[in-house]
């Protein structure tokens, strides 16, 4: 029978535990191999600073970034008439941060074309003092407005480099518009007109008549 004093010598067992130290060197060199093979592969401790490109063109940016190891993609863009078109608004992740190698970076670029808005439905629906301040919420420009016989105050017609609009038509971003308003004034002169000018016709028509 063997003891276990006998089991746990290593001269009288030395093949087992030869294997034994094998089988453990194996495990651990394993593991170290697959822990260098991570490392290596996702570029462990290895990053790369994020170059700022803000107000930079695309043309300047796509070389900065790829300069970093890094690629960038236009994902949107926005309307800022202060600055040149084509030119960098925002990037995901920002400049001064460090990322892997390989890294896309988010762009958002000002647009080349002047966007352009919808008339709100204020024609006829609205007091001058409401469709003024709801266009220029949405940036549009007002020139002196232009007075049209109506009630008074209220918004007959929009123009727009003299032509006519309907609400839904679009014109440019920051647009400059006229407002047609009603002025009681216009229209109780326009009615005296023409009350004075078919008071004026049915007396010539009275005239011509006594001629028979």
């Amino acid at each position: 029978m063997i003891k276990l004093k006998d089991f746990f010598s290593f001269k009288q067992n030395r093949f087992f535990w030869l294997n034994i130290i094998g089988m453990v060197v194996v495990i651990l060199a394993a593991i170290g191999g697959t822990l260098f093979w991570l490392d290596a592969y996702t570029h462990h401790g290895q990053s790369y600073l994020v170059p700022n490109v803000k107000h930079k063109s695309l043309e300047q940016a796509q070389l900065l970034l790829q300069n970093q190891n890094m690629q960038g993609v236009v994902v949107d863009s926005t309307y800022v008439k202060e600055l040149s078109p084509g030119i960098i608004l925002e990037q995901k992740p920002e400049g001064g941060m460090r990322v892997k190698e390989g890294r896309t970076i988010y762009l958002t670029i000002n647009t080349r074309e002047v966007p352009r808005v919808r008339i709100p439905d204020i024609i006829d629906n609205s007091s001058v003092r409401q469709a003024a301040a709801k266009l220029k919420a949405m940036k549009f420009k007002l020139t002196e407005p232009e007075l049209v016989p109506g009630e008074q105050d209220w918004v007959y017609g929009i123009k727009y480099r003299g032509k006519s609009l309907k609400s839904g038509d679009k014109v440019p971003f920051e647009a400059v518009l006229t407002l047609c308003i009603g002025n009681t004034h216009l229209r109780d002169s326009l009615a005296t007109d023409t009350l004075g000018l078919n008071l004026r016709q049915e007396s010539e028509a009275q005239v011509d008549d006594s001629w028979f």
